[in-house]
């Protein structure tokens, strides 16, 4: 059961639709990773060590970032995605709960978690998850859809009636989130996308 989610109209959450499963065989054609290269430079890649690429779905950003990382790992709750990453490349991939990471402290030099942390439904201990499994030195960037926009409002409107569970947050709590936990943190905007990147020192 996902954790910290009260679902709409009074709906049990094994009674909603697991909408990234069903969309898993054609998720990369519906959804393309982004155009631009902010989250290589704001990661700070290339790096030697491990990336983690958590809520990966598909790997359609790891597969980006594979050349730019000793390793890279994709966690996402959904198998059919994790299937789907598998068959498109040689990744590691692990079905886990953002909330429940399976991996040691300071396993990876960089994570990354782009269009998914509005999806998970713990926030706050999946924060605190993704920033135990960072090792020291290294650094982590959340990239979400900016909800100060008009047009992600609109998404946001929209997933909410598809009953996604969707929680959008502003780059200013989740960077407050951060900042608690001790990392230093920086905000970039572009168009209708944010970035919130948190350096463990």
């Amino acid at each position: 059961m996902r954790l910290g989610v009260q679902p709409p109209g009074g709906l049990s959450l094994a009674s909603m639709p697991d909408h990234f499963d069903l969309l898993a065989p054609i998720y990369d054609r519906l959804v393309p990773p982004p155009a631009d290269d902010h989250l290589a430079e704001l990661a700070g890649l290339p790096v030697a060590g491990r990336l983690l690429d958590a809520g990966g779905g598909t790997g359609r950003i790891a597969r980006r970032l594979a050349g730019l990382a000793g390793a890279v790992t994709i966690a996402d709750a959904s198998r059919r995605m994790l299937t789907a990453a598998r068959r498109l490349a040689r990744l590691g991939a692990v079905a886990c709960q953002a909330e429940r990471l399976p991996f040691a402290a300071g396993t990876f030099e960089r994570v990354v978690m782009v269009d998914a942390y509005h999806h998970v439904a713990d926030q706050d201990l999946t924060l605190r998850e993704l920033w135990r499994v960072l090792e020291r030195g290294g650094r982590m960037v959340i990239e979400e859809p900016d909800i100060d926009t008009w047009a992600v409002r609109l998404i946001a409107w929209g997933e909410r009636l598809l009953l996604m569970r969707s929680r959008f947050e502003r780059a200013e709590a989740i960077a407050s989130r951060l900042s608690a936990l001790g990392a230093e943190v920086s905000l970039r905007r572009d168009r209708n996308t944010a970035w919130v990147v948190a350096a463990r020192r």
